[in-house]
């Protein structure tokens, strides 16, 4: 999967998460994208089986699609705090860990993990 779809499927589980529907305009909101490309994003999404969506309804993550969607949202968390701890601004952390999130090797998150953790 791209790291454009894994953004567009963190999207939509974040919203859910936060209790609020997944829609397409609140996605392009979320993303600083233009709605269509929210439409096409979402529709490479459900033929992976990784949402589902009525016509003209909320869009829903599958359980699949969810422990996907969770796993990049820990990732970007964990990237986070790491750039929070070294003392990057919030707004470039949130950005930098977005950045990173898809190109970091599991062994080098699981050093951050640990360094963050206090593990060396």
């Amino acid at each position: 999967m791209t790291q454009s779809l894994e953004d567009y499927l963190e999207a939509v589980y974040v919203l859910i998460e936060n209790g609020k529907p997944a829609l397409v305009r609140d996605i392009a909101k979320m993303l600083s994208v233009k709605m269509p490309s929210v439409v096409k994003a979402i529709h490479e999404l459900k033929k992976l089986q990784l949402v589902t969506q009525e016509p003209y309804s909320n869009i829903e993550i599958t359980s699949k699609g969810a422990q996907l969607a969770k796993l990049v949202r820990d990732r970007h968390t964990l990237l986070r705090t790491f750039l929070l701890k070294l003392g990057v601004s919030e707004k470039n952390a949130d950005k930098d860990a977005c950045l990173m999130e898809h190109i970091l090797s599991a062994e080098t998150l699981d050093k951050i993990r640990s360094f963050t953790e206090g593990k060396r």
